[in-house]
């Protein structure tokens, strides 16, 4: 009932933990704190929080429009209503240095077991459109020690984020994702990877967890879990996917509506009153009430 009864703190032991079993961990986009809670009880083992689908949800393009108050607001509102590690995408930390120390301590304060920071150019864009732009190396070092310097709980995953491979090539990623390692990223992840060999090629270059995005419409081909875990992948994302499912069975419904003028025919695709009840926990709130109103004043 209410929020999850696992603290942040818990919940970043709780991801170290499983990264340290080696097995490979799947983190859907949660595109608000209700689809949170389907993710933990479909059993996968995190949440993503996607900045393109913050943006999405406020009318905006993933173009660094977002703030980190609007970020953090929706990572707290999502992360306490899950018991799972959530992994919020920190864009650029939204400034320089020290703009990044904030955005890590602001973020920590919200609940989340993990942020990543990318090493695009201020503003920037979506992973998988082309025109980015990244930082120079040593930019994108300073940023993940700001990172790294300004969580309190050391248990908070630092990871960063490199956009460098579609610009510059592999070799390139491959070098930066190590220099990031360096100055202290817990995890590294390597966007818009061509094919499994480059995965497996980063995995190899690196001691810490490298994260998959198997984001639809982009860049890399939509590989299975079990390819990124034989590979060496250790997290895998799926960042606007429950998002876009989410937006194809509502236009098809306004659809239907605009065309025969009810909804009666595709009732059958909705989910039930009692399925939702049954996901925000109805009955635990009737017994809280019956709890605490079921007595009587002496008079």
């Amino acid at each position: 009932m209410l929020y999850s009864q696992v603290t942040p703190a818990a919940k970043r032991v709780n991801l170290r933990a499983a990264l340290d079993t080696g097995r490979l961990l799947r983190f859907p986009g949660a595109f608000n704190p209700l689809s949170a809670k389907l993710i933990q009880d479909k059993g996968f083992e995190g949440v993503y929080i996607s900045g393109a689908v913050i943006s999405a949800d406020l009318g905006l393009p993933d173009v660094g429009l977002t703030t980190l108050t609007e970020v953090a607001g929706r990572a707290q509102q999502i992360s306490r209503m899950t018991d799972l590690p959530s992994l919020v995408d920190a864009d650029t930390g939204f400034g320089e240095p020290m703009n990044v120390a904030r955005t890590v301590q602001t973020l920590e304060d919200a609940g989340v077991a993990g942020l990543h920071i990318e090493d695009q150019v201020n503003p920037k864009r979506c992973g998988h459109l082309d025109g980015k732009a990244v930082v120079d190396a040593d930019t994108a070092i300073k940023r993940i020690r700001a990172a790294a310097a300004a969580r309190r709980d050391p248990n908070l995953l630092i990871m960063a984020r490199t956009d460098i491979r579609a610009l510059d090539g592999l070799d390139a990623a491959i070098d930066r994702v190590k220099a990031l390692v360096d100055a202290g990223a817990d995890a590294v992840f390597p966007e818009a990877m061509r094919d499994l060999s480059e995965f497996d090629a980063v995995c190899a270059a690196v001691d810490v967890p490298v994260l998959a995005n198997m984001t639809e419409f982009g860049k890399s081909e939509l590989f299975a879990t079990q390819q990124l875990a034989d590979v060496g992948v250790r997290i895998v994302i799926y960042p606007v996917s429950l998002l876009r499912l989410a937006m194809g069975a509502a236009e098809r419904g306004l659809d239907a509506l605009a065309a025969e003028g009810t909804l009666q025919f595709t009732v059958g695709d909705m989910q039930t009153r009692a399925r939702l009840y049954e996901l925000l926990d109805y009955e635990a709130y009737n017994e809280f009430d019956t709890s605490v109103f079921n007595f009587e004043l002496d008079h």
